[in-house]
């Protein structure tokens, strides 16, 4: 009986586990980054978060207290795969008052955040081998997401000079090179800031309906514009798939809460697929979401305290060397040049982080191929840090 055990054990110590090709996708670096700051905290050291997209804000009262009441009422459940009715009806709402769209309750899904929204949408759009055209720069997880899927990506270089915006005629040449079978675009976008005008979305959404290309807004940074409101797809566009989330305005990342606003065709595919892969979004994230619309005065407060940090480095940012970046008209963002003082943007931010103690993202993460002279920083922490931050980076860089 032991010579048979010992065989088994060399049996098994013998086989190799290989991870699948789709799972080697490149890593997330704000996430890596971030997890290097805390090593520091751990450490001892003090550090200034302005790697990731995360609110410094609590999510609002209201959305807690409806929770916990939730909680306390006893029985935690399923919803329905494509979330409450409630809740759908109070998105539903929402566009009505922020846009004048109507859009049907029926038409929306929600999400286990803006990222199970791209992965339904994708799934529900695409197989494996479609083109779909995203930005450069733009945010790292929509190439790490379609990679896995086996969904060919289609970069669209954009410059500082035109403000990082992708245009229509972009579009229409790419797909005139080899046929596009979807285009995803945020606006206000990750990492530039960069706003299109409703009329740069209104020709995209124009000339994806008339080429046949499926368009997806990611438009997760709405409410968040600091001169102009941002437009949704919707305005333009009936067969525009929309994802928002609840993260970024409502200040509610940890809940991972989302949701897709879809075209009527995609609505029962959407929800056969988030009844295998999610059954439902956690009832309790559902209810703090549909109550924190009720918050505007709370979180219009938040959106203010984004905006005297986006004041300090428009003014301070060019003092000490880094005013090589574009005017942000929305988001938490400022993406700066930084080839003046380095052609390796991974090793910039890692001294920076060790010397100064500021955690910032690469702009690898954004762009492949030109952010190595690129970083972004956050400023969605409080206004003492970003002062602070910015006094660091003062003597570090002298």
């Amino acid at each position: 009986m032991t010579d048979q055990t010992g065989a088994f054990d060399r049996i098994r110590t013998a086989h190799t586990i290989h991870p699948s090709r789709r799972s080697g996708v490149a890593p997330f670096i704000a996430m890596d980054v971030m997890s290097a700051a805390a090593r520091r905290e751990r450490e001892g050291a003090r550090v200034i978060h302005m790697e990731v997209g995360e609110p410094g804000a609590s999510v609002p009262a209201a959305a807690r207290d409806a929770a916990m009441a939730a909680l306390a009422a006893g029985r935690i459940g399923y919803t329905e795969a494509l979330g409450r009715p409630s809740l759908r009806a109070r998105i539903a709402r929402h566009y009505a008052e922020t846009y004048n769209v109507d859009v049907a309750p029926e038409r929306i899904a929600v999400t286990t955040g803006s990222s199970a929204g791209f992965l339904l949408s994708f799934l529900a759009l695409f197989d494996a081998g479609a083109r779909v055209a995203i930005a450069a720069p733009g945010y790292p997880a929509y190439r790490n997401i379609l990679d896995a899927l086996g969904i060919e990506t289609v970069t669209l270089e954009t410059h500082a000079r035109t403000r990082h915006v992708v245009t229509a005629g972009m579009i229409e040449e790419a797909h005139r090179l080899k046929p596009l079978d979807g285009v995803l675009l945020m606006s206000p976008a990750n990492p530039s800031g960069t706003m299109m005008s409703p009329q740069a979305l209104a020709d995209i959404c124009a000339t994806c309906d008339r080429l046949g290309i499926a368009f997806i807004s990611d438009e997760i940074y709405h409410g968040l514009t600091y001169e102009e409101p941002a437009s949704t797809a919707l305005s333009f566009s009936s067969s525009a798939v929309v994802v928002n989330s609840f993260s970024k305005y409502f200040c509610m990342t940890g809940w991972r809460v989302g949701w897709l606003v879809l075209p009527e065709e995609l609505v029962r595919p959407v929800e056969r697929l988030q009844q295998s892969l999610a059954i439902s979004v956690p009832l309790l994230s559902q209810v703090a979401a549909e109550a924190v619309f009720e918050s505007r005065a709370e979180l219009e407060a938040i959106k203010e305290g984004y905006a005297r940090n986006r004041a300090v480095l428009m003014r301070s940012l060019p003092e000490i060397g880094l005013g090589s970046f574009h005017p942000v008209d929305g988001a938490f963002y400022v993406y700066i040049d930084v080839g003046h003082l380095t052609n390796d943007s991974s090793d910039f931010c890692q001294r920076m982080l060790i010397e100064a103690g500021v955690a910032a993202t690469p702009g690898l993460d954004f762009d492949r191929e030109r952010g190595n002279r690129a970083m972004r920083l956050s400023f969605a922490g409080s206004e003492s840090d970003v002062v602070e931050a910015v006094s660091r980076l003062r003597a570090w860089l002298k």
